[in-house]
């Protein structure tokens, strides 16, 4: 009997220590959550609107669409990149605060500020569609290819069903702790950037668990203006047909086309 006592140790010892150091080297291993970070080249410079208070900003089929904000200005307009020029308006009603706008399924949706209601307008002709409500406030909108993605100022991203706007999921963006005034969003190659609210810079964000895999610093763009402090960057596009990215703030008379640089 002491034998088989004896042996039945040994292999548990056997079995088990071989999985104990597997998980103290797990442990060991590097954190690989360090983001990276980028600065910036300006490859073209575009006319904007200096009137446009922009608070959301899409790319798609080579036209450039903008939500403007500001209570009794704001508005939803189609433009042309090369020229700045307005091609067609939709002026909200003076009650809201126009915010965030995404393209699906060639249909626009827009978010207002704080009256917790939406619109959903035809991309050609802003016939409005349907209006919708959501439980937040709204500040950034985008697409990843099935669900709206939603930001509201604090640190959360929440997830949207595109067809009954209802929260589906939700998850906390941080970078060792929470990252809060997520403002304008847009959805690339699978990552969220997202405008940090009168900071000059934008997070990338994994929208599966939240954390932020890099940061690109945009300081002295807008000194190309000398911008007043108010009017802050807030605008992110995307060209998916041709990688390129575009990047402009209230009330900018500018629109960037930019590369990112990583740094060492």
């Amino acid at each position: 009997m002491k034998k088989r006592r004896l042996l039945g140790i040994l292999i548990v010892i056997v079995v088990l220590v071989p999985s104990a150091i597997m998980l103290v080297l797990l442990n060991d291993r590097p954190n690989n959550n360090t983001p990276l970070h980028y600065t910036y080249s300006i490859i073209n410079v575009y006319p904007h609107d200096k009137n446009a208070f922009t608070q959301g900003l899409v790319f798609v089929n080579g036209v450039l669409y903008e939500s403007t904000g500001l209570y009794g200005n704001s508005s939803l307009r189609s433009v042309e990149l090369e020229t700045g020029n307005i091609l067609q308006l939709y002026a909200l009603p003076n009650q809201y605060f126009g915010e965030g706008i995404t393209v699906f399924d060639d249909k626009i949706i827009q978010l207002t500020w704080r009256s917790n209601q939406g619109f959903l307008y035809d991309v050609h002709s802003f016939d409005l569609l349907q209006e919708f409500s959501y439980p937040t406030e709204g500040w950034g909108i985008t697409y990843d290819g099935s669900r709206l993605i939603t930001s509201d100022g604090t640190a959360n991203l929440y997830f949207l069903d595109p067809e009954t706007f209802e929260i589906v999921g939700k998850v906390e963006v941080h970078d060792n702790r929470p990252v809060t005034e997520l403002d304008e969003l847009e959805y690339i190659q699978g990552l969220v950037y997202a405008n940090i609210w009168k900071e000059e810079r934008i997070a990338i964000v994994d929208p599966q668990t939240g954390q932020i895999n890099g940061w690109i610093d945009l300081s002295g763009i807008k000194d190309l203006e000398n911008q007043d402090i108010n009017n802050v960057l807030n605008g992110i596009a995307y060209d998916a047909k041709e990688d390129r990215l575009f990047v402009t703030g209230k009330r900018w008379s500018q629109l960037f086309e930019i590369k990112l640089i990583p740094l060492e």
